[in-house]
């Protein structure tokens, strides 16, 4: 009997110590996952270059994996202001020269990186089935409403400075400090719906809380079942309306991150990328 115990204890010894070893199991430790370290790069951009710089974060995504391109978009003054308060930005893209110009005095803008990638066209607009009287901005003050851009919004402040040159406003030193009340009283009164970037002003139109409105040929490409163009604006009357990128000085961003940065810069200004601002009603015939 003895004999018989200790013969059973041997074997649950043997089973014990060949199952720790892995050989009692035909299936093979599963190895983790290696982990990818994610490259953050965070882009502020002007609110017409939304759908345009979607595309770009997708495809530049899956040429790169691990990196993760976060697009802020907003208002140029807007974004100006976030940034000098201290929100993290790596890229910015604006839709005007002025607030970039205001982050390179202030010695923000990585040297050498800045470049103007695109011109726009001031557009007047409104619903498909609108029996507006207005027929481009010259008449504009005949509507009995008008969505209209503050003047920290490039698009407001391009606005004012094509009615200055109409001669529908009083010249100025900045077209920019004009205010909204002091635009509907140089246009006899007319109701004026301040809105703080294009995308509102395009959403004013398109909901028909406003008559009319003005906003960049850019933003109407893919609206053109909501909104109808009454006069894209010449350059002779706005200037050019150019967007410069850059490099902004991240404290807290990695090499890594910084290096990404300047490659998405790249990515969104050489020759190939051109194809897809045209595709938004982007100019690219830009010095």
């Amino acid at each position: 009997m003895k004999k018989k115990l200790l013969s059973i204890a041997l074997m649950l010894a043997m089973v014990f110590a060949f199952t720790a070893c892995g050989g009692g199991s035909s299936e093979e430790a599963a190895e983790p996952e290696e982990q990818v370290e994610t490259t953050t790069v965070n882009v502020f951009a002007a609110a017409s270059l939304s759908a345009v710089m979607a595309d770009f974060e997708t495809s530049y995504e899956a040429a790169n994996p691990g990196v993760d391109i976060v697009v802020n978009a907003d208002s140029s003054g807007a974004l100006l202001t976030q940034i000098q308060e201290g929100a993290p930005c790596d890229v910015f893209f604006s839709a005007a020269q002025k607030q970039m110009d205001t982050l390179e005095e202030d010695g923000m803008v990585v040297e050498g990186t800045r470049t103007n990638v695109v011109n726009n066209q001031l557009v007047v607009i409104t619903q498909p089935d609108s029996e507006t009287a207005v027929t481009g901005l010259a008449d504009i003050a005949n509507a009995k409403s008008i969505a209209l851009a503050d003047g920290s919004v490039p698009v407001g402040k391009y606005t004012r400075q094509a009615m200055i040159n109409l001669g529908l406003l009083a010249e100025v030193e900045d077209p920019a400090a004009i205010t909204t009340q002091e635009v509907s009283d140089q246009l006899g009164g007319v109701e004026i719906s301040e809105q703080g970037n294009v995308s509102k002003v395009l959403a004013a139109v398109e909901e028909a809380s406003c008559e009319v409105g003005t906003t960049y040929l850019s933003d109407t490409v893919g609206h053109e079942d909501k909104v109808r163009i009454l006069e894209t604006v010449g350059y002779d009357v706005t200037g050019n309306i150019i967007y410069p990128v850059a490099q902004i000085a991240n404290p807290d961003a990695t090499e890594e991150e910084s290096a990404a940065a300047a490659d998405f810069i790249a990515y969104i200004t050489n020759d190939d990328a051109k194809a897809l601002y045209q595709k938004y009603g982007f100019d690219t015939d830009v010095e």
